[in-house]
């Protein structure tokens, strides 16, 4: 390898791209979550099946994602769950394309995954 190809192998951007799971291969500090969020929480149907529009005025509606990326300090949520969190507490970021939101883990609400016991309480809210 040239000079020349170690230093535009520095200025390249790392490979972000989605594994087969759908997780990310990247590398979140602190008690950071990477979500992508569920297709169908933009437009709803209510339970007689009308569509409701993204545009129709809701009260404080939380949503659902999935985890693509955890930080080291994380404590309670796993890649491929998935999570209750506020649109509104939230950061975009775009990798390869696709729209991801960064949040922290003391933001998020709820988490549902197959691995917590529903002889319990339930989730937690």
């Amino acid at each position: 390898m040239t000079a020349l190809d170690q230093a535009a192998d520095v200025h390249s951007s790392p490979d972000t791209s989605p594994n087969a799971d759908g997780s990310v291969p990247i590398k979140l500090l602190h008690d950071r979550v990477l979500v992508r969020e569920d297709n169908d929480s933009r437009e709803r149907r209510s339970l007689g099946g009308i569509v409701i529009p993204v545009t129709a005025q809701v009260g404080r509606r939380l949503s659902w994602a999935k985890v693509v990326a955890l930080g080291p300090n994380v404590r309670s949520i796993e890649v491929g769950d998935r999570v209750l969190f506020e649109p509104e507490d939230r950061g975009q970021v775009e990798l390869q394309g696709i729209d991801y939101v960064l949040l922290r883990e003391r933001d998020i609400h709820a988490v549902a995954a197959s691995r917590h016991s529903t002889a319990g309480t339930g989730l937690y809210l």
